[in-house]
C-alpha cells in the first residue's frame, strides 16, 4: 500500500485527497505544518509528500528547504494557489515530482499523484535561465516531461489571446515532440535544451536536440513533403515503415506560427509567433 503525507493548515484538503483516490490502495496522513510533517516523516514510511507551497517567513523554513535536509529526498507534489511564472519557475528549480495550480479537479490531483508515484515528470528538468521573459531549460527526452512544461506555458501566456496561446501550446509541443522523440531516441538521459522569449509583441521558441539532424529531402513519412496532389502521401510511407499514424506536425506548425526555421543541420529549430 502506497503512502501519502499532505502537509496543508486545512484539513479539508485531506478529505478532498481522499475522495480523489477511491478506494485505492493509498494510506493518506495529514499534518497542519511543515514542523509536524517533518516529525512524522521521521516515523512513518512515506512515498509521497502533498504540501502548498507558500512563501515561508522569516523565522520559518519552507518544506522545500525542510525536505531538502532528509536523506533520501522524499518525493514532493506541490499545490500552488497563484501560478504565476516566477513560481513555476522556483518551483522547477527545486526540483520537485510535480505541481497543481488552484483551483484543480478530482481528476488532476489523481493524475499527478499516480504520475509523482510512478515517476517524477518535473524533476530532472533543469532551469538555467529562470527570467520569465527569456525561460532556458535542458529538459530530459521523456514524455512525461510534456506535463509540466505544458503548466509553465499555460502561464507565461496568460494575457495572450486564447487562439493565440493555443498555436503557441501547438507549436511548441509538436516541435518538442520530435526533439525528444527522434532527436534524443526517448532516452531520458539525453537533454533537449528549449528556450522560451516573451518579447513585447511576440513569443520565440528555440529548440535544440541532441541528434544528429535530419535531411529535409529525407522525410518522405512528414506530411511536409508530400506532393501537392497527393497530401496524404506520407500516411502510407508511415504504414509501410510502422510508424504510428501522424507526421502532420512540421507541416501544421508552419500554418500556425509566423516563421520557423532550422540550422543546417536540422537539430535545433526557431519559430516565432507575433503578439498582434
Amino acid at each position: 500500500m502506497k503512502s501519502l503525507l499532505l502537509i496543508n493548515e486545512d484539513q479539508r484538503l485531506h478529505g478532498a485527497v481522499r475522495r480523489a483516490l477511491g478506494e485505492d490502495e493509498y494510506r493518506v496522513w495529514w499534518a497542519p505544518n511543515t514542523e509536524t510533517g517533518m516529525e512524522l516523516l521521521g516515523e512513518l514510511p512515506v512515498d509521497l509528500v502533498i504540501a502548498e507551497y507558500v512563501t515561508a517567513e522569516p523565522e520559518e523554513q519552507n518544506v522545500i528547504e525542510a525536505l531538502g535536509c532528509i536523506q533520501p529526498k522524499p518525493k514532493l507534489l506541490l499545490t500552488i494557489e497563484h501560478g504565476t511564472p516566477e513560481t513555476l519557475l522556483k518551483v522547477l528549480r527545486a526540483r520537485v515530482c510535480d505541481f497543481l495550480i488552484s483551483p484543480f479537479t478530482p481528476e488532476d490531483l489523481r493524475a499527478s499523484i499516480d504520475s509523482a508515484i510512478s515517476g517524477c515528470p518535473a524533476q530532472d528538468i533543469e532551469v538555467v535561465s529562470a527570467q520569465p521573459e527569456w525561460v532556458e531549460l535542458c529538459v530530459p527526452c521523456d514524455r512525461a516531461a510534456f506535463t509540466p512544461l505544458h503548466k509553465l506555458l499555460d502561464q507565461l501566456d496568460t494575457d495572450v489571446r486564447p487562439e493565440l496561446a493555443e498555436a503557441i501550446k501547438f507549436a511548441f509541443s509538436e516541435m518538442l515532440g520530435n526533439a525528444i522523440e527522434h532527436g534524443g531516441n526517448l532516452d531520458p538521459g539525453k537533454r533537449v535544451t528549449v528556450n522560451i522569449l516573451r518579447l513585447k509583441h511576440a513569443v520565440i521558441c528555440r529548440i535544440r536536440d541532441p541528434g544528429a539532424g535530419f535531411d529535409p529531402a529525407l522525410l518522405e513519412h512528414a506530411a511536409v513533403s508530400n506532393p501537392a496532389d497527393d497530401p496524404l502521401h506520407h500516411g502510407g510511407i508511415r504504414e509501410q515503415n510502422g510508424l504510428r499514424p501522424g507526421g502532420f506536425g512540421i507541416l501544421l506548425t508552419k500554418q500556425l506560427v509566423d516563421d520557423l526555421i532550422y540550422n543546417e543541420r536540422h537539430n535545433e529549430l526557431m519559430f516565432v509567433k507575433f503578439l498582434s
